[in-house]
């Protein structure tokens, strides 16, 4: 059996007020359509068709790498017109499962679950559902006196009765691809949107004495539809207790759920502490037994193993293992800390590698520099690597010994084992094994306060 999948994704959003597509907002780090595309594959659907049209551009730009098909849909007019667009890019033998690109909270058991149930019934056609407390807004599922399927009836289209329905149409089905499209040849837009439902394909098959099932799920959060910003925030948390739970199942302490945030794609490893107030982003990889927090956020970084990172920002670096950073330290793109590096409180490091068991312990500035091994920077270190045009680099080699205070004027290198005097300005190369020291000669002016005063 050959399976398709269509992902709905035409439409602006207005209720986001937002120039973006609606699809393309994130939620816990990713744009809520990926999180669509990721469940449908891990569903075992790989030939996926995205249906686009307002910002068309932005969306695949986004879904560009992820291997699926795309299609516009030029005029909004409905689901139904929607799912045409796909045609010819679906074989007509095959099982097309269709779903929205809003759903981000989505789940792969869901997308099986459907698809076991229509294949297992023979169906024409199979309608996800399930019961809210609250079903203001969805289509409600009319069952005819055997409790089959009737019809879908949507809101705005629904008498009084029909209204107190709870049973809801999910927006997610199951078709017989060569069926639905048969099928959506004969709608029209005889509705109060004027619009062409996808909904009609169903009782239109059912007409036609087709089978048309109705899989009753526990699936209200599933198919949790993300139409303005506050139901975003509501699909962010839910996302991200999930992501907790998964982390502290495989072994992660998370000590404050309620007050750590976890993007979906983020790694960690087993025996991490994770402290409140942390935020971790984007395809940051995090190895066991580290301590992070609190107050740390780190962004597409990778952190080895053993690593404690305290009240500190970390973006896009590579931490080795059993490093120290913070409190309030910060590693910007590009920086690379090797085994054992200590970088402490205020020091900020750039497009810089430091090496094994070197020591930036305080208020320093390193940006593009390569430190040695061994090497110990003293508080209150600039290295000088802008001229007003260029940046320059430099070089520290392995066991540099720089006093406080020292500004290191690049491009400028230290020999091994070299070492500069505390207040220096080092405009020079120093050599292996030598001190560089550069100071005005100390003046004393007696009675200066008396005479002054």
């Amino acid at each position: 059996m050959k399976y398709s999948a269509v992902i709905l994704a035409a439409g602006k959003g207005v209720r986001m007020c937002s120039e973006l597509p609606k699809v393309v907002h994130r939620v816990a780090g990713m744009p809520m359509i990926v999180h669509v595309i990721n469940a449908v594959k891990k569903a075992g659907i790989d030939d996926i068709i995205t249906v686009v049209g307002y910002g068309r551009e932005k969306v695949e730009e986004i879904v560009s790498s992820a291997g699926v098909q795309l299609v516009t849909q030029e005029e909004q007019l409905g689901t139904g017109h929607a799912l045409m667009q796909a045609e010819k890019k679906i074989d007509p033998d095959s099982t097309v499962v269709v779903l929205a690109g809003d759903t981000p909270l989505v789940q792969p058991s869901t997308v099986k679950n459907l698809l076991e149930a229509h294949c297992k019934e023979q169906a024409a056609a199979t309608v996800l559902s399930t019961e809210l407390s609250n079903p203001y807004g969805y289509g409600r599922i009319v069952r005819g006196s055997d409790n089959s399927f009737s019809r879908v009836v949507e809101e705005k289209d629904a008498s009084e009765t029909e209204k107190q329905i709870r049973e809801i149409n999910t927006g997610m089905y199951c078709f017989a691809a060569s069926e639905v499209f048969d099928a959506l040849s004969t709608l029209n837009p005889d509705n109060a949107q004027k619009e062409y439902y996808l909904t009609d394909v169903l009782t239109v098959l059912k007409n036609k004495g087709k089978k048309v099932s109705v899989l009753l799920g526990d699936a209200e959060e599933d198919v949790y539809g993300v139409n303005d910003r506050v139901q975003l925030s509501h699909a962010e948390a839910v996302m991200r207790k999930r992501k907790n739970m998964e982390l502290m199942k495989k072994g992660v302490t998370i000590i404050d759920p309620a007050t750590t945030f976890i993007d979906s794609s983020v790694e960690v490893g087993r025996d991490t502490v994770i402290l409140p107030f942390t935020l971790i982003e984007g395809g940051t990889v995090i190895g066991e037994r580290c301590e992070i927090g609190p107050g740390v956020r780190i962004s597409d970084s990778i952190i080895g193993s053993g690593v404690t990172i305290e009240s500190s920002r970390i973006k896009s670096a590579i931490i080795g293992d059993e490093c120290t950073v913070g409190p309030y330290s910060y590693l910007r793109p590009e920086t690379i800390l090797h085994r054992g590096v200590k970088v402490g409180d205020f020091v900020e490091i750039k497009k810089s590698t430091i090496g094994e068991n070197s020591k930036i312990p305080h208020l320093s500035y390193v940006g593009d520099a390569v430190v040695g091994k061994g090497v110990n920077v003293g508080a209150g270190t600039i290295t000088c690597n802008y001229d007003g045009k260029n940046k320059h680099q430099t070089i520290l080699e392995d066991g540099v010994f720089i006093g406080s205070n020292t500004n290191l004027v690049a491009p400028v290198k230290l020999g091994k084992n070299s070492s500069t005097g505390a207040g220096s300005t080092i405009t020079r190369d120093i050599p292996a094994n030598s001190l560089g020291v550069e100071r005005a000669k100390q003046r004393n002016i007696k009675d200066w306060f008396l005479r002054k005063k």
